[in-house]
């Protein structure tokens, strides 16, 4: 199983962070090792001050495929749920100054959560799917996926030029504006729509 992410799939978010808005989805990959266990805590890592959450849709794929033509994306998909890119901000900015990659910010271990999962009729499948976050009761992301630059499709089609999907692989979609720091102790709920998909603790 491995984790393909999004990035900069929001113009907000990218404008929030000073970035372009890029052409073309901007990929990056987590290991197996970055999945946060369902029900576990995330542990605040000692390499870095300036812990980050990311909230976004996170898509699984369900069956094999490369070189997949949009029309037919929907049919490598089986489930949908919401997950956090937690990310080492102040690594990434190190590593973004050096022209260095980023995997020690964004593919540590547990810095990928996924909430609990979905199914999804590829024959009638989502189109207006919105998400939220919460920390300590406040609202501090809203998303919809309506607001992509780039739809699942889209994303699926690119990502399966560059690596065959596999079934199990998830798939984070990109993060709306309102990202910010969290400490120990905070407490993270993730909704879709109404429906909570995840709840975890700081510590």
């Amino acid at each position: 199983m491995k984790i393909i992410c999004v990035g900069r799939n929001y113009t907000a978010h990218a404008q929030e962070l000073g970035n372009p808005v890029p052409e073309h989805p901007v990929l990056f990959m987590k290991p197996q090792t970055a999945l946060l266990q369902s029900g576990k805590d995330l542990y605040y890592p000692e390499f870095t001050k300036d812990l980050h959450y990311e909230a976004e849709l996170v898509f699984r794929v369900g069956r094999n495929g490369k070189y997949i033509a949009e029309k037919f994306a929907w049919k490598y998909i089986n489930a949908v749920t919401l997950g956090i890119d937690f990310t080492a901000r102040d690594l990434q900015e190190i590593q973004k100054q050096k022209g260095l990659p980023w995997e020690i910010a964004k593919a540590f271990d547990g810095s990928a959560v996924r909430g609990e999962l979905l199914p999804i009729d590829s024959a009638n499948p989502p189109s207006d799917l919105s998400f939220s976050l919460q920390k300590n009761g406040a609202t501090v992301q809203k998303g919809n996926m309506q607001d992509m630059l780039f739809s699942i499709p889209k994303i699926i089609s690119y990502a399966s030029q560059f690596f065959t999907l596999n079934t199990g692989d998830l798939i984070f979609t990109g993060t709306p504006a309102g990202t910010g720091p969290v400490q120990i102790d905070d407490k993270l709920i993730g909704y879709i729509h109404d429906e909570k998909m995840f709840e975890i603790t700081i510590r």
